[in-house]
């Protein structure tokens, strides 16, 4: 993987796109950033690890998050497991949290 200047290790940019680590944590209490865990992202989301909806919640609030369409976020990697890979093409909006 080819990385610019631009990375750290729990996220790189591929061209337009920026790659990043999350760790998820479902069935919480609210939607949240939390902040870094273990050089991921920690994401924390109300749906449950059933039947794939906790992957969909997390399409929709990246997408909210960073400003563009649920079909620009995919999930590289990880897709049944806490741990993901996330890509996000041609992001218009970054939360603060994002960079702690």
């Amino acid at each position: 993987m080819v990385c610019d200047k631009r990375s750290t290790e729990y996220y790189s940019w591929k061209g337009d796109f920026l790659i990043f680590n999350v760790f998820l944590q479902p069935r919480a209490s609210g939607n949240s950033l939390i902040g870094l865990h273990d050089k991921a992202v920690k994401v924390s989301l109300t749906a449950p690890p059933i039947d794939g909806e906790a992957n969909k919640q997390l399409i929709n609030f990246l997408s909210t998050l960073f400003g563009v369409k649920k079909s620009d976020i995919d999930i590289i990697s990880g897709k049944r497991s806490r741990r993901k890979r996330i890509s996000v093409r041609k992001a218009s909006q970054f939360p603060a949290e994002f960079f702690k």
